[in-house]
């Protein structure tokens, strides 16, 4: 199992428990390099238009529950189009 999966398993279980590097390193595995950055806030590109959003924010070294379901949703869905293609 990979680092990035066990990363995914950890999400899903303890959404309030995940630090920002941890998320930051599966957004940018799945969506690459955010496409701004430097502020609060890591906004990364994903191929549709709308929600789910990946927009992450460091708060105190953790990231925000609510964030890390909304980048569970949207890795769902980025794996859900690229199998139905």
């Amino acid at each position: 199992m990979s680092g990035i999966d066990k990363l995914l398993i950890q999400m899903i279980r303890n959404p309030k428990g995940v630090k920002f590097a941890d998320l930051s390193r599966v957004c940018e595995h799945f969506f690459g390099q955010p496409r701004q950055s430097g502020s609060s806030h890591a906004v990364y590109k994903t191929p549709w238009i709308g929600d789910p959003r990946v927009n992450i924010q460091n708060e105190k070294g953790m990231a925000k529950a609510y964030q890390v379901k909304q980048v569970l949703k949207a890795i769902e869905r980025l794996r859900y189009e690229s199998t139905s293609e």
